[in-house]
């Protein structure tokens, strides 16, 4: 859990080893475990593997003193993002044993109030905190979690979905069609000689099982595609933030969830 040191001085260290040892669910020995830990609801609601939440967790934390430690504010990563608001919904862990007892200030979430100099503004702040970052903990984040400006803000069109009453399919893209067209000609071929053989019913059947092996390799991509720790964006983003997402070219018009920051000033003062 302890990450590299680089570059603190004594007070800094302080917070650090507070930080990394701060448990959300509590490091009272007197309480009974939760059934449901922080780490399990963060999992689940992003379909995150175990060891990926984890890594996320000591991101956050590592945000967390970057919070603290900058006067000009830090951005946090979409899966970081997706702890620090889930955490904000743990209010007594949150502002009482976090803010308040842990690190005698508040950090306040601060959404984007849309438009291009937010978007902007935004971007700047994600790109500097990767360079705090950097120069804190002796190494760059890591790719599969922060991701780059790029896809930090364009991958952000995301709303909830209950998955008991609804199906989600990816939407297939040019190289996913490939081996569709692929299989589409060898079923056609196959069902053309078939047929001149007097064989309907097997070049049915042919065509049918290509086009099935088709679509269970598409998913064995998808799986693979999707899985944290490869780089992709596997995580959700919570629709309380409410930005347009700008960086270069590929600014938009409509405000999308994605934009937020710690407070302008680093960690705006509870004491």
């Amino acid at each position: 859990m302890r990450a590299t040191i680089k570059c603190m001085s004594e007070d800094e260290v302080v917070l650090w080893t507070k930080l990394s040892t701060f448990s959300i669910d509590g490091s009272d020995s007197r309480l009974a475990r939760p059934s449901l830990t922080f780490a399990a609801r963060l999992a689940r609601e992003n379909g995150w593997t175990a060891a990926y939440t984890q890594r996320v967790m000591e991101e956050y934390r590592k945000f967390l003193f970057l919070c603290c430690v900058t006067p000009t504010g830090v951005t946090p990563s979409d899966p970081v993002d997706q702890a620090w608001h889930l955490h904000l919904t743990y209010t007594k862990s949150y502002w009482d044993d976090l803010c308040r007892n842990t690190l005698g200030r508040d950090i306040n979430h601060n959404p984007t109030k849309g438009g291009a100099s937010e978007g902007q503004k935004f971007d700047g702040m994600y790109s500097h905190s990767q360079l705090l970052y950097a120069h804190y903990f002796g190494t760059p984040p890591p790719a599969d979690i922060w991701h780059n400006n790029q896809q930090r803000f364009s991958d952000i069109d995301f709303e909830r979905v209950n998955r008991r009453t609804n199906w989600i399919v990816r939407k297939p893209n040019w190289i996913r069609a490939e081996p569709l067209l692929l299989g589409l000609i060898v079923a056609a071929v196959s069902g053309l000689f078939l047929q001149a053989s007097g064989g309907a019913l097997l070049a049915f059947l042919v065509g049918f099982f290509l086009i099935g092996l088709w679509i269970y390799s598409v998913w064995i991509d998808f799986s693979a595609s999707n899985r944290p720790g490869n780089g992709s964006d596997s995580s959700g983003c919570s629709s309380a933030d409410s930005g347009d997402g700008h960086h270069g070219s590929h600014a938009g018009d409509s405000d999308s969830s994605g934009d937020s920051g710690c407070s302008a000033s680093g960690c705006s003062s509870g004491d």
